[in-house]
């Protein structure tokens, strides 16, 4: 599974690659998906550039890409970036009109487990998105490893890697009950995503991750990403394939 990043936290000074309206995004993630992205996460954002959990931003954006005709699994985030207060992304999710098809939930931050199960109860999948690496210290693993979903089925364990060691993912031995995909930002992005291919988890790319290619260029767009990654990882299988 490889998952594109749409947007992120980044803004316009970052560049064209990134897309902003949400024409633009719906543009930029069907040429994500010819490319060869499995699912879409998009930062849905109000006017002024603002992250947000209203259903009157969110439910917007997600029918743009669906009437765009993204048919892939279309991912928003749900953490303090769009809305601070643990109470306040409760009652956002629970309002939603339109739904995604799965939801970010960060566990180092406040309120994750309510939060997991609230999207649960309504039908959306969850990503419980763990850092490891970087001076996160190992909390958010045993918070996720104590929660115990009545339907594991929905659930996705999403480390974000701070950089792209092996012994970051050692606590994940044996598997968790879950399906894994890693990812990194930045100069971790590349990195990390070689180490997924080797760990057989999915992966995620795309400009809310990572502006360049792996050889440093800078990326004209998402879809540019994507096939790059597609390249990369089956160059990393091949090779892996070799050594068996």
């Amino acid at each position: 599974m490889l998952q594109v990043a749409l947007n992120g936290s980044r803004a316009a000074g970052d560049g064209g690659a990134v897309p902003l309206s949400p024409a633009d995004l719906a543009e930029s993630a069907l040429a994500a998906v010819a490319a060869g992205a499995g699912e879409v996460l998009v930062h849905p954002r109000t006017p002024c550039g603002r992250e947000s959990l209203s259903p009157r931003v969110v439910g917007p954006v997600l029918a743009e890409l669906r009437g765009a005709g993204v048919r892939v699994p279309l991912v928003v985030p749900a953490g303090v970036a769009a809305e601070p207060d643990p109470a306040g992304r409760l009652e956002r999710v629970r309002s939603w009109e339109v739904l995604p098809d799965r939801a970010v939930v960060p566990f180092a931050e406040p309120g994750a487990e309510p939060l997991a199960r609230a999207l649960l109860e309504r039908g959306v999948a969850v990503d419980a998105v763990v850092p490891l690496g970087g001076g996160a210290g190992p909390e958010p693993p045993a918070r996720f490893l104590a929660w115990s979903p009545s339907r594991y089925g929905r659930v996705r364990l999403v480390a974000e890697l701070a950089e792209a060691d092996p012994a970051l993912v050692a606590w994940m031995r044996p598997p968790p009950p879950v399906p894994v995909v890693l990812y990194g930002r930045d100069g971790a992005a590349w990195p990390v995503l070689r180490l997924a291919t080797r760990c057989g988890a999915g992966a995620r790319i795309g400009v809310g991750e990572v502006l360049s290619l792996p050889d440093g260029r800078p990326a004209r767009s998402n879809a540019e990403l994507v096939a790059a990654a597609r390249a990369l990882w089956g160059g990393v299988a091949t090779r892996t394939a070799g050594i068996r």
